[in-house]
């Protein structure tokens, strides 16, 4: 009689990337691939796909965040330095910012801005992944992550390690694309992402795989209600949310208590 290794018989658990199912261990890389293609050209991504108001939104992040000189900012998914920008030029260089990117090829960029801007003072650049933060428990002020947490494997794990990492009273913010409610936008945002959007992707970037993923990715993410009960079912308190642009965006807001 033999016995067979149990985990040739186990069917791997799956999730999505983008409208395709694939098997959990493989998305995180997957997802990786994606990200080193576009980061040299990430804000024409974000411009493509957002016909340029994503820099109006990320500065609705931080007028939200209201932040204060002396504050640590985590900034998640944040390679490019975005907002971890913002936040030292609100605070006046008076704060500290950890950006941390599971993706090494988009902290290079961001890293390249900043000697490129003279920021050499008030950022930490680490490599880590959402799900489990190198960083102690209750150790920063405010956690940020902006089109990001779409992209993440675990969801709700993520959420309890921004709740985890939170000071009491700490501020955690989300910008992330969403579903369309303005009536007339949706069909036409449809038509664009997914007929449009590659095609652009193609030709300016050379990668229309890389595109396509991303305008799935968006419609695969919760809607706003789904996402603020994921938020609370995380631990964190006071959650709310902000339509942005005819709900081509929201911005989520929660406190931990």
């Amino acid at each position: 009689m033999t016995t067979s290794d149990p985990s040739e018989n186990k069917t791997s658990e799956k999730t999505h990337f983008g409208f395709q199912d694939v098997p959990v261990e493989e998305k995180a890389g997957m997802v990786r691939g994606v990200f080193d293609s576009v980061a040299e050209n990430y804000d024409l991504m974000n411009d493509l796909m957002s016909a340029g108001v994503h820099r109006l939104w990320k500065t609705a992040m931080i007028d939200w965040l209201a932040p204060r000189p002396g504050q640590h900012l985590l900034d998640v998914a944040g390679g490019t330095g975005d907002i971890a920008f913002r936040f030292l030029d609100r605070v006046k260089g008076e704060g500290q910012v950890t950006v941390l990117d599971i993706n090494h090829a988009m902290l290079s960029v961001g890293q390249d801005r900043a000697l490129d801007q003279g920021r050499l003072s008030g950022l930490q650049w680490v490599n880590g992944d959402a799900m489990n933060l190198p960083l102690g428990d209750k150790s920063v002020d405010a956690y940020t992550i902006a089109f990001g947490i779409r992209n993440v494997t675990d969801i709700p794990q993520a959420l309890r390690e921004a709740r985890r990492v939170l000071k009491p009273g700490g501020r955690f913010l989300c910008l992330e694309f969403s579903e369309v409610t303005l009536p007339g936008l949706k069909e036409f945002y449809d038509f664009y992402s997914f007929k449009i959007l590659p095609k652009i992707g193609g030709a300016v970037a050379n990668d229309e795989a890389s595109y396509q993923y991303l305008a799935e990715s968006i419609r695969k993410f919760p809607e706003a209600e789904t996402f603020r009960d994921m938020i609370v079912e995380a631990g964190m308190g006071q959650a709310k949310f902000r339509r942005l642009s005819g709900g081509i965006a929201a911005l989520h807001s929660a406190w931990r208590i």
